[in-house]
């Protein structure tokens, strides 16, 4: 049986006659009339009472006519579906975030590409950037945000596009005398108590350290955090001060205030990172999202 006898059925059922059901569908009579009398045989029950006039369906044909254009509907409901999918207007982007992105472009992207793509499942997954480039490898998430490595760190399993570049400011309790100036010269932190964030958040502890060490002391490290908040919390109880990229201002913690880092400083770049042979539609139009906000280049 294949899918032209079931629109033959139809057509036949639908016009109560073989010769308007055969104009319908641009071909002979005869041939149309023996592959209906074929199909019954392959079904086993009669589909038509040709005794009368105009045709009637049996019992069975009746069923068969409700099936067959069940059939058909969901044949024209898969293609369409299909055709959806292959534009990524359908599908399923599993996200890899962090708190830089989350801080930052995140929740811009997600807004363009959920107005435009509404149907489309969007899964996020909080992880640190060296737990996405696992995951990527492992194809749990479509992709991820890290700092751009290396080239010689640089896998070649994956891709990279810049988005945004960010630097250091300094996070200081509001009851710190500095809090008046709008920079401060990194110097000035030389005898300060240091809260230490995570390297997954920071460009890297090493980094740290050297760019304190241009400045021309060791930072006093008193207490290291995981977390984004858990270094706010520490730096609004007094515990310390803290380096942290810029994209912590969009946090407002009470009790802690930015300041600019005067002088040198210390920058990152921050890359989309996926798996080079994926051809989703849908990670390559949320890829156009990122483009189009950030204005990187294909």
């Amino acid at each position: 049986m294949e899918l032209r006898h079931l629109r033959y059925f139809i057509a036949v059922a639908e016009e109560k006659n073989f010769s308007y059901a055969a104009q319908r569908l641009h071909i002979a009579q005869p041939p149309l009339s023996q592959q209906i009398s074929a199909l019954e045989v392959e079904i086993g029950a009669k589909l038509l009472d040709r005794k009368k006039r105009p045709l009637q369906l049996t019992s069975a044909g009746q069923v068969f006519l409700e099936e067959a254009r069940l059939v058909l509907a969901q044949l024209e409901h898969a293609i369409v579906q299909t055709q959806r999918a292959s534009r990524g207007e359908i599908g399923q982007l599993v996200v890899g975030t962090n708190s830089s992105i989350a801080n930052s472009l995140l929740p811009e992207m997600l807004r363009t590409f959920r107005d435009r793509f509404p149907n489309v499942k969007l899964v996020l997954r909080e992880l640190t950037a060296s737990e996405q480039i696992q995951e990527l490898h492992n194809r749990r998430i479509d992709l991820g945000f890290d700092r751009l490595p290396h080239s010689h760190q640089q896998d070649a399993n994956l891709s990279y596009l810049p988005i945004v570049r960010e630097s250091l400011v300094i996070a200081l309790p509001t009851t710190h005398p500095l809090t008046n100036q709008a920079e401060i010269p990194l110097e000035a932190m030389a005898d300060e108590p240091f809260v230490l964030p995570s390297p997954e958040i920071v460009p890297s502890y090493t980094e740290i350290i050297n760019l304190c060490q241009q400045a021309g002391f060791f930072p006093k490290v008193v207490q290291e955090a995981t977390w984004v908040i858990t270094v706010l919390s520490l730096v609004a109880g007094g515990v310390g001060v803290a380096l942290l990229p810029s994209n912590v201002q969009n946090l407002q913690r009470t009790g802690v205030v930015y300041r600019s880092i005067k002088g040198v400083n210390l920058s990152r770049e921050i890359v989309v990172v996926w798996r080079q042979e994926d051809s989703s539609p849908v990670l390559h139009e949320f890829l156009n999202v990122i483009r189009e906000l950030t204005a990187s280049p294909p």
